[in-house]
């Protein structure tokens, strides 16, 4: 696509708003807010968008600029005496009519004098959103109870809150023909690697697309090449002490205006079981939740498969497991009851979701207590089809990564059929194929199964056990980070 040249500020008034009419609708658009003032005999124009700014702060910039009619005389550059007695902290001087567009669209107001060929930026945005709370999938017992929010500069305030450092970085880029929609790339810069970075924002800014309707999601899409591979190649966190700890790490975070969730990168898969309650805990209780989480997440993939191919082979069991597998007869084959129920359970989570919150307390009790047991008393299912497919799901909410917990269902619900058809042969084909598909998986040149494939000792041992921070003198080399070491 072609680079548009810029459209310069022309020194007339008039030419300029005919322009601003035609672009942005001046007069059709209730919300582009235009006031014309005279200041030291000067026309001046003022653009705003009404709902993206503060009032009171556009009420008292015009105050000022009227004060100045009375307390000054007309000077040689009229343009500079306004520039200088403008009381905000933020004003830039532009001279392009298409920067002026896309500032004012974001929130800023504009400013033209009469005769110049520049404008003048004032940060006064203010948009409309919640206040930071405890995100509903990252909760903790003891913790922080703030999170992020649809506002990225409450956003990077609530991670320069945390990093006080000079080095920390958080560089603006804008993204969409038509939604300029900001994104914000934040590192800490003697620690991150400059190669991932670099790639990050050459893959941004060679996007080209209308607009980022889904925000982060489509960001990622153009980041990765996710394919077919249902996995998650980037980490999504609400937690701003979350995100502070991965870019103590050397991690690049990626924040996309009015999304409260932030991208993480690079990731593996292991980066995604972990959670923030874990590093709230002693390292004792810290592991022990870790492993339970990772029986969880076993029992998510695994458990059903091994329970139908025993079904369907018991001569597999050895005799002290012998009670394993239905005791009654029925007319429905058990894999179909486990196909049905497990989808049945995927189906009331869709409808959670899209159930106001009065409503999903009753929704719950009649699936557990209506569906449930009358399917059971009629002979659709057989209890144990229950149990297992509930423990099966109770896995999946275990992991802390919502993205994760479906591809491993949808895993389980291929490799359930697998057994079926292929009973033993059918249940190592599966495991194979998930362990192999993982093992190729790559998030910006990362391998997903580090540190165990690649193998790295030290990285092992901190997946496996929630180590102490004193312990942790290095950060993980998978992220190639500049300074290797975190403290002495």
């Amino acid at each position: 696509m072609p680079t548009k040249k810029a459209l310069p500020i022309e020194d007339s008034l008039k030419k300029n708003r005919l322009i601003l009419d035609e672009r942005v609708g001046v007069e059709q658009s209730f919300d582009i807010g235009f006031r014309t003032l005279h200041i030291l005999g000067r026309e001046v124009h003022i653009y705003y968008v009404t709902g993206l700014c503060e009032t009171p702060i556009i009420v008292q910039l015009m105050r000022q600029l009227f004060e100045m009619n009375d307390l000054e005389e007309p000077g040689e550059d009229i343009f500079q005496q306004i520039k200088g007695d403008i009381p905000h902290q933020q004003v830039e001087v532009v001279e392009s009519l298409d920067q002026c567009i896309t500032q004012l669209l974001s929130g800023l107001a504009v400013i033209f004098v009469e005769g110049a060929k520049s404008a003048l930026i004032v940060d006064v945005r203010s948009y409309p959103g919640r206040t930071p709370e405890e995100p509903d999938t990252e909760k903790v017992i003891r913790g922080s109870r703030d999170g992020f929010t649809e506002n990225i500069i409450e956003n990077t305030a609530l991670t320069r809150r945390r990093i006080r450092d000079e080095r920390l970085r958080h560089e603006i880029l804008q993204v969409g023909e038509r939604s300029k929609t900001d994104i914000c790339i934040s590192y800490i810069q003697d620690v991150a690697d400059p190669g991932l970075v670099d790639l990050i924002k050459k893959e941004i800014k060679d996007i080209d697309i209308d607009g980022l309707s889904m925000a982060d999601k489509t960001l990622e899409e153009y980041l990765v090449n996710q394919g077919r591979n249902p996995f998650p190649l980037v980490r999504y966190t609400e937690r701003p002490d979350v995100a502070a700890a991965h870019l103590f790490e050397g991690h690049v975070m990626i924040m996309v205006d009015t999304s409260p969730s932030m991208i993480i990168t690079p990731t593996t898969y292991f980066h995604h079981v972990q959670h923030a309650e874990e590093f709230r805990q002693s390292p004792a209780v810290g592991t022990f939740v870790r492993w339970v989480r990772f029986f969880g997440i076993f029992a998510s993939v695994f458990l059903l498969p091994l329970w139908i191919l025993f079904v369907l082979q018991p001569d597999l069991l050895p005799e002290a497991l012998s009670f394993i597998g239905p005791n009654e007869e029925s007319s429905i084959p058990v894999i179909i009851q486990i196909l049905i129920a497990d989808l049945g359970l995927e189906m009331l989570r869709i409808a959670a979701i899209h159930t106001p919150t009065p409503l999903s307390t009753a929704m719950g009790l009649i699936a557990a207590v209506l569906i449930g047991q009358i399917a059971i008393d009629v002979g659709l299912f057989i209890p144990e089809v229950i149990l297992y497919v509930a423990v099966s799901a109770i896995g999946s909410y275990a992991t802390p990564s919502y993205e994760l917990s479906v591809a491993n269902k949808m895993s389980r619900v291929l490799m359930v059929i697998f057994v079926a058809l292929f009973g033993v042969k059918g249940f190592m084909i599966g495991m194979t194929a998930y362990i192999l598909l993982l093992a190729h998986t790559k998030s910006f040149n990362t391998p997903y199964l580090w540190p165990f494939l690649p193998f790295n000792g030290k990285g092992a041992l901190q997946i496996l056990l929630r180590m102490s921070m004193p312990s942790l003198k290095q950060r993980p080399s998978i992220v190639h980070p500049q300074n290797n070491q975190r403290q002495k």
